[in-house]
């Protein structure tokens, strides 16, 4: 009975299947199901994205090769409250008996249910219905095309349309087009009825988009008026808009060649019934007017407060609460400048770039005072949020150190806080998280607890005692960020202080760069609990103890039970530092070319280097410029650059005052060693954007710390790890490398860095996004005091030990971000022998699961 169950069980899912892959279930009789579009110009098939986004019917879509939307919405019933009444219509009685046995009421609501209706609707409206051929959208859809191929210069072309059947129900729409010569533009000449628009126009540098030899494009037609307007509207032509563009095309008596005549007529000037032209006027500014604390309530009340600063007038409806110069900094619109639009926009940028305002608005007004009439009035609005505000958040995290955490945070924000258009944000943190990487005797589910304090003063300029103008000018939207921070973190590694402070500049150079120098950044990283050590890093202890086993003679270094002498398990701290002592200064059999000797040498010297505080005096300037648009845009790439420079400064001034080295022959500062490190990193990041919901996105990154002078290691807190949702999704964050070294450490790091990453998205349906990936990079050791050799970068010949791990994944647009999970396998692991590094663990039970915020890059 029971195999029977199981083979009646396995029929059912298999006509279930074979129903659904049926495509043209749902096509009625008489009609075609759409299988592909074939657009043929001249005789041959073309690809062109931009003709076939003309069409107005699609194929159903696919993942992969497969209509799975299509076979989803097949699945479907589309009338699931008729079935469900037709079984009692069907069936006289069978409502009677489920109503004694339910309640009439409960056998109504099943049929409600998600058993019956539930399910339907999901895949009715997960699913997609199918595309039958409408000759008439076919009609449309040849129409446009003729329209795109004429626009691109193909004047003679000519459309046809033939439907080919290719299976019962099914076919395919070819899309026939002859285009016939293309046109090619010829003389290009230029009517221009304004004198001072005609000069104008003779002195822009400016290339044009329309071009002899060119063939036509309605686009760069597009583009010329555009270009056009932008250089008049910023030369003083206030009333001039692209209408007043039109061109002439003469094909007459030309061989597949057009005569093109820029026209600009004279101002339109409508006046009641009538209008009039007259000659643009170029005009200039005669007044700036700023209102400080204007708001549509207050637009009528008396002025109650003014004053004028460098020829801007400012207004207040109430006592002026700002410097002038805070405000007209921000302001690149001047008195007895011409009229500008990119003045007006950077002055918007700026303005609301302060943060102490609203977004401004900018009016302009025809100065009635000039009998020329060609000067105007700059009135701008500014309209002061809230001096103080407050924020709360409450957010549940994931990070490559908690695997689940907690975290809730306050912040103040204070406005104008010197009169000048500062603001200072306050902000206090706490964080509880569960982590299983951390020393936990008490198995405790929340582990991991950090709490926080910060602070961070925005001043909207250079604060400098020298001027900068030159240098940095005022339209490159210049702030300066004074920030210092205190943090302490309990469970988590060591058990951590952390306090910071620093200046920086910021400002952007063009449009879409960035630019950041932190003139000073200091940290100072405090470890409270140092003899933890070795219940934090397990895999150091487990590989020290095991040399123990064999090496120790002290009895003592297994603790002082005689239990505990017997179990030959080194104490902790007291016996791995005796015995590592031991093992060091010759008092055990080991000897310095032993290979278990280099093994407690190495474990010593990462111990050393985890356990020390740091102090941290750098230097950075970073470097960004990206092609990006805006959020939707998907073809784009993104250069960063950063340079870091720590100690230098402090080497300097130790050097010229003479000061003493310590008994390690380094400076230091209150008995603590600072930090000395040159730190440079790349990244590159690439999408291309194929159509359809497809983009391919690239990304790759170097990053190297040398250390020299007053260091021979690079600060844990500044140095590389490899793996995570982020980075090498087939390894755990700090799971890969150094080197060929097999993840020795617990949280494996180093001072070079190798990232490549490649992933391909494509829709699946909905907002539900799928993505092939491959990742590859490791880390290594170079220029420090780390001694195994599997650890560092020797040559060239060690690039064949960067890892790669390839996979799939799931992404949940959620429009302000993005839901996802990534499954990556391990393809080629340099922690193997030579000869067994592909595909050694390509297995699901090798596989690492990684759940992430938005696109990794």
């Amino acid at each position: 009975m029971k195999n029977n169950s199981t083979k009646i069980t396995a029929f059912i899912l298999i006509a279930i299947l074979i129903c659904a892959c049926n495509a043209v279930k749902r096509v009625p009789d008489g009609k075609n199901l759409l299988v592909k579009n074939n657009i043929v110009v001249n005789g041959k098939n073309t690809n062109d994205e931009n003709a076939s986004n003309q069409l107005y019917q699609k194929p159903n879509g696919t993942l992969l090769g497969y209509k799975l939307r299509l076979n989803l919405y097949n699945l479907a019933n589309l009338n699931p409250d008729s079935t469900y009444q037709a079984k009692f219509k069907n069936n006289p009685g069978l409502y009677e008996r489920q109503a004694k046995l339910l309640s009439a009421k409960q056998v109504d609501r099943l049929g409600q249910s998600f058993l019956y209706k539930g399910i339907h609707e999901f895949l009715k409206n997960t699913g997609e219905p199918p595309v039958i051929i409408d000759t008439a959208r076919t009609k449309k859809s040849l129409q446009r095309l003729k329209f795109y191929y004429f626009n691109n210069g193909y004047f003679n072309v000519s459309t046809d349309y033939t439907i080919d059947s290719i299976a019962r129900k099914k076919a395919h729409i070819n899309y026939i087009i002859t285009t016939g010569p293309g046109y090619i533009l010829d003389t290009i000449r230029t009517k221009i009825l304004t004198p001072a628009l005609d000069s104008l126009y003779k002195t822009n540098t400016e290339p044009s988009f329309l071009k002899s030899g060119n063939q036509y494009k309605t686009t760069d037609f597009e583009e010329e008026k555009n270009r056009i307007t932008t250089y008049y509207r910023n030369h003083g032509a206030y009333f001039f808009q692209p209408t007043y563009v039109t061109f002439d095309i003469d094909t007459i008596g030309k061989k597949n060649k057009a005569d093109v005549t820029l026209i600009i007529n004279n101002n339109n000037i409508q006046e009641r019934d009538s209008s009039r032209t007259e000659p643009f006027k170029l005009y200039k500014i005669s007044d700036v007017n700023i209102y400080t604390d204007y708001s549509p309530a207050n637009s009528k009340s008396k002025i109650n407060d003014s004053t004028t600063y460098n020829n801007f007038n400012l207004y207040s409806y109430k006592k002026l609460k700002y410097k002038p110069r805070a405000i007209t900094d921000a302001i690149f619109i001047n008195k007895g400048s011409t009229y500008s639009d990119t003045r007006t926009t950077l002055s918007s940028r700026y303005l609301n770039n302060l943060k102490i305002f609203n977004y401004p608005s900018i009016q302009y007004e025809v100065d009635k005072r000039d009998s020329t009439a060609q000067s105007l009035i700059a009135n701008v609005y500014l309209t002061p949020r809230k001096k103080y505000s407050f924020g709360a958040t409450l957010d549940v995290t994931h990070s490559n150190i908690q695997d689940f955490g907690i975290g809730a945070s306050i912040s103040q924000t204070i406005r104008n806080v010197f009169n000048r258009a500062e603001t200072l944000e306050i902000s206090a943190r706490a964080n509880i998280g569960s982590s299983k990487d951390m020393a936990n005797p008490n198995n405790n589910f929340f582990n991991v607890s950090e709490y926080g304090l910060d602070l961070k003063l925005n001043f909207p300029r250079i604060l400098l005692p020298f001027g900068t103008e030159k240098i940095i000018p005022k339209r490159m939207i210049p702030y300066t960020s004074i920030t210092s921070g205190f943090s302490k973190q309990q469970n988590i590694g060591l058990d951590k202080e952390n306090f910071t402070g620093g200046i920086s500049y910021n400002w952007s150079p063009k449009r879409y760069n960035t630019a950041k120098l932190e003139l000073l950044n200091a940290q100072y990283v405090r470890n409270l609990n140092p003899n933890n050590y070795f219940n934090v890093y397990t895999s150091s202890y487990d590989e020290l103890n095991g040399i123990g086993k064999d090496y120790n003679t002290v009895p003592t270094n297994w603790g002082e039970e005689a239990e505990q002498q017997a179990q030959k398990n080194l104490t902790i701290p007291t016996g791995t530092t005796n015995f590592t002592n031991e093992v060091l200064t010759g008092q055990t059999a080991l000897k310095p070319g032993d290979p278990q000797y280099k093994d407690v040498e190495s474990i010593e010297e990462r111990r050393v280097r985890l356990t020390e505080n740091d102090f941290i005096l750098a230097t950075s300037y970073t470097f960004t410029k990206t092609t990006k648009k805006d959020l939707a845009d998907n073809t784009f790439y993104q250069f960063k650059t950063k340079i870091e420079s720590a100690g230098t400064l402090l080497s300097a001034i130790s050097s010229i005052a003479k000061l003493e080295k310590n008994a390690n022959g380094n400076y230091s500062i209150f008995n603590l060693e600072y930090s000395e490190y040159l730190k440079t990193e790349f990244d590159y990041i690439k999408h291309w954007d194929f159509g359809k919901e497809k983009v391919l996105a690239v990304r790759s990154f170097f990053g190297i710390a040398v250390p020299f002078g007053n260091s021979n290691y690079i600060p844990f807190s500044r140095s590389y790890y490899s793996g995570g949702s982020n980075d090498n999704r087939a390894w755990q964050p700090y799971s890969l490398g150094p080197g060929s070294t097999n993840a020795l450490n617990d949280f494996n790091e180093a001072n070079m860095k190798i990232a490549l990453s490649a992933e391909f998205r494509f829709k699946i349906f909905g907002d539900v996004k799928g993505a092939l990936f491959a990742d590859a990079g490791n880390i290594w050791n170079v220029f420090d005091n780390v001694i195994d050799d599997k650890a560092r970068f020797n040559n060239l010949n060690d690039l064949d030990e960067i890892a790669l791990g390839s996979g799939f994944g799931l992404r949940y647009d959620l429009s302000f971000f993005v839901i996802r999970l990534d499954l990556g396998f391990k393809t080629y692991n340099p922690a193997h022998d030579e000869g067994d590094r592909w595909f050694k663990e390509y297995n699901f039970g090798h596989s690492v699961l990684n759940f992430g915020i938005n696109y990794p890059f």
